[in-house]
């Protein structure tokens, strides 16, 4: 449903280097320069929109007393994979640069996005990293996000595989539907028959489920090894690229990324993206604020 405008705010539709955007102000004057939040979507990069999020982009514009960039990435099928991240990445550097024509404070911007969002956050901020040319982000705010497409069978995804709206299956189908291949291939990238044995290995000190807390793992039941199958591993390469699985990121990217808040939920085949990520991130000083939502789906 739409949402009805706020009379508290004042809202914009605009362009940043050509990516639509809506820009929620709040009205009431301040006294000094404003905070900044950019705002990605979730949808898995197919679905979602800026009329689809208002009702969510009003509320944090208002109760953080904040403005708000909403970004209207384009979506796949029409626009290809890596249009979204890139789009993203576009509106990001734009506002950064000019954030004091929206009596923005460019050193307090943070972005946020939820899922496939917090996808397109992390990479975002990875990509930043060594930029010197614009302000450096505040923050990031990962919501649930997706962050590796090598491991489908971590606890939290055999735990809820069959959890309503975001199961282990829609999930890898999802993926596949974003990327433009042949659905066929979901059930060998569930058992993980598109990941060479020299890749298992090398993320293995990332993506293990010996990483994960003990309290999250009960009931859960290492899978047997997987069959290669190297015309799926063609096929599917956009998977291991750091633009589609951020916890791929070498640790000298991931040591400068900014101050990180992540929310994961129980009830969430991607809740070890999150916890992986987590102890990623403390392991390279970077500081983390963790919410864990009891009871709490995707």
């Amino acid at each position: 449903l739409p949402a009805c405008r706020d009379s508290k705010l004042c809202i914009k539709d605009l362009h940043f280097d050509e990516v639509p955007v809506r820009i929620y102000l709040p009205r009431a004057p301040s006294a000094s320069k404003q905070r900044g939040v950019i705002f990605f979507h979730g949808g898995c990069g197919i679905f979602g929109s800026i009329r689809s999020y208002e009702r969510v982009c009003q509320y944090i514009a208002r109760k953080s007393d904040s403005v708000v960039v909403s970004v209207g990435y384009r979506l796949s099928p029409e626009h290809n994979y890596p249009a979204q991240t890139l789009d993203c990445l576009t509106a990001t550097v734009h506002f950064l640069k000019t954030a004091e024509n929206f009596g923005v404070d460019p050193d307090r911007i943070i972005v946020c996005g939820d899922s496939a969002g917090g996808t397109f956050t992390a990479r975002v901020c990875q990509e930043l990293v060594d930029r010197q040319d614009i302000p450096k982000i505040r923050a990031q705010v990962l919501i649930y996000p997706l962050l590796q497409a090598l491991n489908f069978n971590l606890p939290s995804h055999q735990k809820n595989a069959f959890t309503a709206f975001l199961s282990q299956e829609h999930t890898v189908r999802f993926i596949l539907k974003y990327l433009k291949k042949d659905c066929s291939m979901k059930e060998a990238v569930l058992a993980g028959s598109h990941v060479p044995e020299s890749m298992n290995l090398k993320y293995k000190k990332w993506i293990n489920p010996d990483l994960i807390p003990e309290r999250f793992k009960l009931g859960y039941k290492p899978p047997l090894p997987a069959l290669f199958l190297p015309h799926v591993h063609e096929e599917t390469k956009e998977l291991f690229e750091t633009r589609f699985s951020p916890l791929l990121a070498e640790d000298a990217v991931v040591c400068h990324v900014p101050d990180t808040c992540m929310i994961t939920c129980e009830h969430d085949v991607l809740r070890d993206d999150g916890l992986l990520y987590k102890k990623r991130l403390e392991d390279n000083n970077v500081k983390v604020t963790w919410h864990h939502i009891e009871g709490g789906f995707h």
